[in-house]
């Protein structure tokens, strides 16, 4: 859907204003979306685009870890794709610097990277404004191996 009114204010109200309960209403609308079950079923592996330490401090829990539990729980895991380094809100930024302050910012567990050898990922966030938050992530995840992602992302910027 289009990050237009009602949902933004929906999304800022789930982010920042300590509201996880909607995560039910927002997995509801993706789970109407004709692909997404499909997606899902075909995955290995369900991954939420992580926050860093003190995101996740400000905001007491991720908001895309709520999303792809609620999607499909016997498939997330939020140990594989990591967040390495803080960096600005990437709305705050334009596309270059966003490219630039996410260039190291993910990374796979080494402990964990035999999971991603030929998988099937589905990549779980909140909003994609210019797509650089999950192609970065993307990359990394393909560079460990896995065959196929699938972003899925609640709402998209105009």
């Amino acid at each position: 859907m289009s990050y237009t009114f009602p949902w933004a204010q929906l999304m800022a109200d789930f982010k920042f204003q300590d509201q996880p309960a909607l995560a039910r209403f927002f997995v509801d609308l993706l789970k109407a979306t004709p692909w997404v079950e499909d997606a899902l079923d075909a995955a290995d592996v369900v991954l939420p685009m992580p926050l860093s330490r003190q995101r996740l401090r400000e905001r007491g829990y991720n908001q895309a870890l709520l999303l792809a539990q609620q999607l499909n729980p016997c498939k997330t895991r939020a140990d594989v794709l990591l967040r390495m380094t803080d960096t600005p809100a990437q709305h705050t930024l334009k596309r270059a610097q966003r490219l630039s302050a996410l260039d190291q910012a993910f990374a796979v567990d080494p402990l964990k990277a035999a999971l991603l050898q030929g998988a099937r990922l589905v990549l779980v966030d909140d909003v994609m404004t210019t797509g650089t938050s999950l192609y970065t992530a993307a990359r990394v995840l393909k560079a460990a191996g896995a065959a196929h992602i699938t972003g899925l992302v609640i709402a998209r910027t105009e």
